[in-house]
């Protein structure tokens, strides 16, 4: 009995997290997806971007090559779709506007610093909540990227060098 209902609890909760965000209309999904596009999200949060071979199988599910900060470490652009073991799914809306505007995540984090939030700051109230509606109607999908690695340590995937002019 136990097991049932600890299934139907997974099914529920996948069932839930491929529907669109709640109270999004579609005209707020497509302004979302067409901001996503121009901010260039794909550019460093989907597979295979930064070698040239973006996987569109997978837009937005985080890359497996980071970008190493000298000084700070190497980070790896996360998973921004809504799959709850590896993305965004335990975000609400409100917490995705508050990391494009203020550089900070839910679990108080800071984001990387290559990540342009200050310029994203600058979003009309309209536009973030579309954004951040935009992403959580995206399907999930499953991709747990490297994690952060200190300046003194060894990066356990491939990165990039960020030389600052």
């Amino acid at each position: 009995m136990h097991k049932t209902i600890i299934l139907a609890a997974a099914a529920a909760a996948f069932l839930l997290a491929a529907l669109p965000a709640a109270g999004a209309s579609e005209a707020e999904l497509k302004r979302g997806r067409y901001l996503a596009a121009i901010m260039d999200c794909g550019g460093c949060h989907t597979p295979g971007a930064f070698a040239g071979k973006p996987d569109m199988a997978r837009p937005l599910a985080g890359s497996e090559i980071g970008f190493q900060i000298p000084g700070l470490g190497v980070f790896y652009p996360p998973n921004l779709t809504p799959d709850a073991a590896t993305g965004l799914g335990g975000w609400s809306v409100a917490d995705i506007v508050k990391a494009v505007r203020t550089g900070e995540r839910p679990d108080g984090r800071v984001l990387a610093p290559a990540m342009p939030w200050r310029s994203y700051a600058a979003l009309t109230d309209a536009d973030a909540r579309a954004l951040a509606a935009y992403l959580k109607s995206l399907p999930p999908v499953a991709n747990q990227v490297p994690p952060v690695t200190g300046a003194n340590a060894r990066p356990p995937a491939p990165y990039l060098t960020v030389v600052a002019p």
